[in-house]
């Protein structure tokens, strides 16, 4: 009976979307976390009769039994979350698209909206980086070091760190990164907040004064874009289809046993 296994895609399908939902809700205080959506299509379908119209007459219709639904994508929605006032002075936010670029110790490049920055100390010297430990790239893809005796970082709109130096004199540090890509829905998540570039997604593009489309805003940082009730009409709404879908083959089951009966 075809709608045994019609019914039972649906279930896999949505159960797929409940795992979904339930990492948006797992990371609704993510820094910088994009929520995900699943992507359905239709299988394929079995022509029982086709249209068959001669000089306006016959069925101008088809008679087609479809064999269920699969999940094709999760894409990520990029839009921008709230940003919370942190009054850290290394907590850099961005305001509109694009991505902070990060060394990993293999020498990987890899993208974030995570701007929850640290200093690593290194002798006399001090390196901005994640909370990981990786490295956070200048535009020049250099590493952004500060010297020990530096106070008063600052960081403008357009990514310039600024610090005093023990004159009180101000000092230009470096130009934090700032890409973007052309479809930013092909990035491979990689965790722990990061991104990676492929195909898909195209290769950086790196925000210059010119074609800067973004700010940045010291001492903030960029909550998650998950919406907790919308999460939650969308996982009732997967847990009933998911339901609906369990009871077409509890019907199927039914009626193959009514049919099993007849000879009795």
């Amino acid at each position: 009976m075809r709608a045994l296994w019609t019914a039972a895609s649906g279930m896999k399908s949505q159960q797929l979307n409940v795992d979904t939902i339930a990492h948006n809700l797992a990371n609704v205080n993510t820094t910088g976390y994009k929520r995900q959506k699943v992507e359905f299509k239709d299988l394929l379908y079995q022509n029982m009769k086709k249209t068959n119209l001669f000089e306006g007459e016959g069925s101008p219709v088809n008679l087609q039994i479809g064999h269920g639904v699969m999940p094709v994508a999760t894409s990520r929605v990029f839009t921008n979350g709230n940003l919370e006032h942190t009054e850290n002075p290394l907590d850099v936010a961005i305001e509109g698209e694009g991505f902070f670029a990060i060394e990993t110790p293999t020498g990987e490049i890899l993208y974030t909206r995570d701007g929850n920055f640290k200093l690593s100390v290194d002798m006399d010297e001090m390196r901005l980086v994640t909370s990981d430990g990786y490295t956070v790239l200048s535009d020049f893809d250099d590493e952004i070091v500060f010297d020990e005796t530096l106070t008063d970082i600052n960081i403008s709109e357009l990514g310039l760190i600024t610090a005093k130096n023990e004159d009180g004199e101000i000092e230009e540090i470096a130009t934090i990164k700032l890409v973007k890509f052309i479809n930013p829905e092909g990035l491979e998540a990689v965790g722990k907040n990061l991104y990676k570039a492929t195909v898909a997604s195209g290769e950086e593009i790196p925000m210059e004064d010119e074609n800067r489309t973004s700010t940045l805003r010291q001492g903030y940082l960029e909550t998650s874009n998950v919406q907790i009730v919308d999460e939650m009409v969308r996982l009732i709404t997967a847990q009933r289809a998911y339901e609906i879908n369990s009871k077409a083959i509890q019907t199927s089951d039914e009626m193959l046993g009514m049919a099993n009966n007849l000879k009795r």
